[in-house]
This record gives C-alpha cells, structure tokens and sequence, in this order.
C-alpha cells in the first residue's frame, strides 16, 4: 500500500469513529437538557468532521494595508518579554 492509502483509511476511520461518538454525545445531551429551554441536538454539533451552514468564511480582501499596519508598524518588543518582568 502507499502511504496516501494508509492516509485516507486513517482518516475515514477517524471520521467512521467520530460519527458514532457524536451519536452517543448527541442521546446522552439530549436525555439531560430541558425541553423548554432549549432544543434538541444533532449528532452534526458534535462531529468535528460536519460542515457547518451557520459558519461563515473569513472575508476576503484585496488590501493588503491591514497586514503592514499589524505587522510592520506594530513590531514586538525587542526583548520578547512583554510584561516589564
């Protein structure tokens, strides 16, 4: 086998596992919540592997002036000690 085979069978068993921990993490929040306060959950709020729809990308900007005012006008200190110590 290559590795990029030893990859994607690691990495589909890693999703493999996630997806059945989420299932138990999900009707172990949902037997413990209060109906009134809150709704059920979803084995997706749980798996780390699920794309989210509520988040949203990073904006992308053509100006690239932020980067040079964050990182050229704004140098560390020096010293690498930022708290006078």
């Amino acid at each position: 086998m290559t590795l990029r085979e030893l990859l994607w069978m690691a990495e589909g068993r890693c999703k493999e596992a996630w997806t059945r921990a989420s299932v138990l993490l999900a009707l172990l929040a949902n037997a413990h919540r209060d109906p009134k306060r809150s709704q059920a959950f979803r084995p997706s709020d749980f798996n780390p592997y699920e794309l989210r729809a509520k988040e949203t990308p990073a904006p992308k900007t053509k100006d690239l002036s932020i980067l040079k005012t964050v990182f050229v006008d704004n140098p560390k200190p020096k010293g690498g000690k930022t708290d006078g110590r």
